[in-house]
């Protein structure tokens, strides 16, 4: 056997190759997580892509076959994927379900968020965009790591290296953060937003976070909440407001109209950007976020 394998080596033949894990991810942020943890030992699809609102998702038969044929699931869970329990029963899915986000301190959602009974979206009382505080995302790489190799035993060592180096990058990039923003006085750090999914990195970073819709973009935002933003933007003397990637732009602009603020920039919320993006990967959203931001302080 031994001389088998080396004569295909030395034709230019390659082994055969170790099957690799079938992974679903529900989205992009955490696909990417889940990619860096897995390396080549997993094959990992993401329902909601890149530039995609996982908020108003709705599965297609399609997405239903992916998660059937799946080793492993991964989700945020905190009520974001309000869709998955229904996929799931639907794809009579057998195998093992990673809550990334299981065991973190939650923050509390704004009052008025609500249930969309359509979508089958409810965030309840939390905030689930805890991605956005890299300390947080530590439990994550945990959570992922643990669940690959309960599917993966084999390959335990394998992911136990790589999410310790991803969680040295991740912390890399949350102490970089840190120093951006303690060179900004706390009174200056205030910003703007299209819906409330920076609660975290505001909370992280000791910034004043405002947004014109709660923690779903499914809410909407009232021409009298918007009147009450703008007076509170002037008032709190905001010096930029940001669009998002998957949100509509109108209200916004209408508001940086009313309130004589400058739109400062286009932020990376609930996706990655696409390959080509300057947010294609986690660890690129929070460095373009966080650069994107302190641009409007200075």
């Amino acid at each position: 056997m031994k001389k088998t394998l080396a004569a295909l080596l030395l034709l230019g033949m390659p082994a055969l190759a170790l099957a690799k894990v079938p992974v679903v991810a529900s989205f992009s942020i955490i696909a990417d997580m889940t990619r860096e943890i897995g390396g080549d030992r997993v094959e990992v699809v993401s329902l909601v892509g890149p530039d995609q609102d996982a908020h108003v998702f709705q599965p297609s038969p399609a997405d239903i076959k992916k998660v059937s044929a799946a080793k492993v699931l991964v989700t945020n869970g905190l009520g974001l994927e309000g869709w998955m329990s229904r996929l799931d029963k639907a794809a009579n899915f057998r195998g093992a379900t990673v809550v990334a986000s299981k065991g973190i301190k939650t923050r509390q959602a704004p009052e008025e968020e609500h249930a969309d009974e359509d979508h089958g979206h409810d965030h309840g009382d939390v905030d689930p965009h805890a991605w956005h505080d890299p300390a947080r995302v530590q439990t994550y790489i945990k959570n992922i790591s643990a669940g690959l190799i309960q599917a993966d035993p084999a390959g335990k060592a394998e992911y136990q290296r790589r999410a310790a180096d991803y969680a040295a990058k991740v912390k890399a990039v949350d102490d970089w953060a840190k120093q951006q923003f303690a060179a900004v006085p706390a009174a200056k750090r205030k910003m703007l937003t299209s819906h409330d999914a920076f609660g975290y990195l505001g909370e992280r970073y000791q910034l004043k976070v405002l947004a014109i819709q709660g923690v779903s973009t499914e809410s909407e935002a009232s021409a009298k909440g918007v009147a009450q933003l703008t007076r509170q933007v002037r008032k709190e003397g905001v010096t930029a407001i940001f669009m998002e990637n998957m949100s509509d732009a109108r209200l916004l602009k209408q508001l940086s109209a009313e309130a004589k603020v400058r739109i400062g920039g286009k932020l990376y919320a609930d996706a990655l950007s696409g390959p080509s993006g300057p947010a294609a990967s986690y660890l690129q959203l929070m460095r373009y976020n966080v650069d994107t931001i302190m641009k409007s302080f200075r």
